[in-house]
């Protein structure tokens, strides 16, 4: 699998929630480079996990609704009649 990669804006606001997070939460200061790398650390650890249960869950719902899809196709079928 490749790298989940973010935008930088995007990376940006993720690193200052988790300050936010660890200061209002734990009191803990994490900040500048240290929130970005601590945001690295868990994308590249947690991020997978999550990538990959939200594929299954795609998976499984598209499933469904092909299922439902193919249900909806039988049902417009219309009877043969063989004349002999």
């Amino acid at each position: 699998m490749s790298k989940i990669e973010l935008p930088k804006d995007t990376r940006d606001a993720l690193a200052v929630a988790l300050s936010r997070y660890l200061k209002d939460e734990h009191d803990v200061e994490v900040t500048g480079f240290d929130a970005h790398f601590l945001l690295d650390f868990i994308i590249e650890t947690i991020g997978p996990h999550v990538y990959n249960q939200g594929l299954a869950d795609t998976h499984a719902l598209l499933s469904k609704k092909l299922d439902e899809l193919g249900e909806s196709i039988w049902h417009l079928e219309k009877p043969a009649k063989l004349r002999r």
